[in-house]
């Protein structure tokens, strides 16, 4: 994985530079996610695999899966990418993609498991803790885990804080195995 990250890299950097001197960062992240989703389908890593297909027909192929005809940039996105046999990179460039804009907005996307479902006002709070703590816009995605038995355990990219009871447990374990 950190590999195919590595590669993607440059292509991210370089679309999400393009997308800001165009003030059109919201449509990129739109049109990549969906592109990401459609070069993750089994049916179009078999097309994209496919020696038989010349790059600029899997290119062809590939904007054919959208609705709306493509602007002229994605497109020629899409072929930069086909040329260099790299449009099955398109999930890590999304993903890249929307961290180099969650970084621009001073925004961060959290995961919160907890044992029991959350109201919208205990939601509320840790959104409004979160964001003084990280100095950033917070945007909450919760679920519940009832094996935690109590607490939560937030995830942001590699970020994980374990304020769950299991976690608490399960390190007084390893403390008393010392």
């Amino acid at each position: 994985m950190a590999e195919l990250t590595t590669l993607a890299r440059p292509y991210a950097k370089a679309v999400f530079d393009a997308a800001q001197d165009q003030s059109a960062v919201d449509q990129w992240d739109q049109a990549l996610a969906f592109a990401a989703q459609v070069a993750a389908d089994q049916e179009v890593k078999n097309i994209l695999a496919n020696p038989g297909l010349s790059e600029q027909r899997k290119a062809e192929l590939f904007a054919d899966c959208f609705e709306e005809p493509l602007p002229e940039a994605l497109r020629n996105f899409l072929l930069i990418l086909a040329e260099n046999k790299r449009l099955a990179l398109l999930p890590e460039v999304s993903a890249l993609f929307r961290l180099y804009r969650a970084e621009l907005e001073k925004s961060v996307h959290l995961t919160i498991d907890s044992a029991f479902e959350l109201s919208s006002d205990e939601q509320q709070k840790l959104i409004d803790a979160l964001s003084k703590k990280l100095e950033r816009k917070v945007e909450l995605e919760a679920t519940v885990d009832q094996t935690l038995i109590g607490g939560v355990i937030v995830r942001t990219g590699d970020l994980v804080i374990d304020a769950s009871v299991r976690g608490k447990l399960a390190r007084m374990a390893r403390a008393l195995d010392s």
